[in-house]
């Protein structure tokens, strides 16, 4: 019982911040907390099965693809909140108002005392006493609850589906677009050269070649030229022999140091 008391209010605290905090991604973190939290009040109760599929399924797989799927593509506040199903929000309340009765009368109706039955339960093994329950006793359960999370797969997709306002462009729309394109400002028709065409490597680094030899600005990453670190070998040119220019002036003035040592040193001698 300690663990729990010591679990317990972090779960409920982590439970909190996911509701109210503004990132998704700090509300995924929250929730790995709160996952990890019935982990190891599983392991607790002597359900060391429950214990990882809580950890490894459920925060390890699911949660962490979907951190995952965040962080790649980013949540934008500006989103359009249209319903895509008129009337969604209504079903949406009306069914969170339901099941909230469903709990508070389900918890109504237990009498809370000392946990008992565990060493009777697990007397055949954790996993096949699991087993022989939730494929007998809750077999009705366990088939709700698969139906529940395919409902829930369901509204993923609802809610990621955008309606097209235009229709899809085909294969020919597109090509008929780079060649107006090209008519009316001269831009490339095909695809734009990428880094080290015709060069000794294949990197973001090194501009592809033209035929003359002249660097292509087409393949140069807009990134590196508004960052203003794009320059050309004959634009270095000047820096190079300053900076040879550098090094043996050092290197002249090392070795005049050193001599006047030396001589000293085997004139005694």
């Amino acid at each position: 019982m300690g663990l729990f008391w010591v679990l317990a209010p972090i779960m409920v605290l982590a439970a909190l911040g996911i509701l109210f905090v503004r990132k998704a991604v700090h509300a995924a973190l929250l929730l790995a907390v709160v996952m990890l939290g019935l982990g190891c009040l599983y392991l607790n109760l002597n359900a060391p099965f429950l214990a990882l599929v809580q950890v490894a399924v459920y925060m390890g797989a699911i949660l962490m693809l979907f951190l995952f799927v965040l962080m790649l593509v980013g949540v934008d506040a500006s989103d359009s909140v249209v319903e895509t199903i008129k009337g969604q929000r209504v079903l949406a309340v009306l069914g969170g108002l339901l099941l909230g009765v469903v709990l508070v009368v389900g918890l109504a109706q237990l009498s809370l005392g000392t946990v008992t039955g565990l060493d009777v339960a697990n007397a055949p093994g954790n996993i096949p006493a699991l087993a022989n329950l939730l494929f007998s006793r809750y077999v009705f359960a366990f088939e709700v609850t698969s139906a529940l999370l395919i409902t829930a797969a369901m509204g993923a997709m609802v809610l990621a589906h955008r309606e097209r306002l235009d229709p899809k462009p085909t294969q020919a729309d597109i090509a008929a677009r780079r060649v107006h394109d090209y008519a009316v400002s001269g831009k490339h028709l095909g695809p734009l050269p990428t880094p080290g065409v015709f060069a000794r490597h294949n990197a973001v680094d090194t501009p592809a070649l033209l035929p003359d030899g002249t660097a292509s600005e087409a393949s140069v990453s807009r990134v590196l030229a508004a960052r203003g670190t794009v320059r050309s070998a004959p634009a270095m040119a000047g820096d190079v022999a300053s900076i040879e220019s550098q090094l043996d002036d050092a290197h002249h003035a090392g070795r005049d140091q050193s001599a006047p040592a030396s001589t000293e040193e085997e004139a005694p001698a």
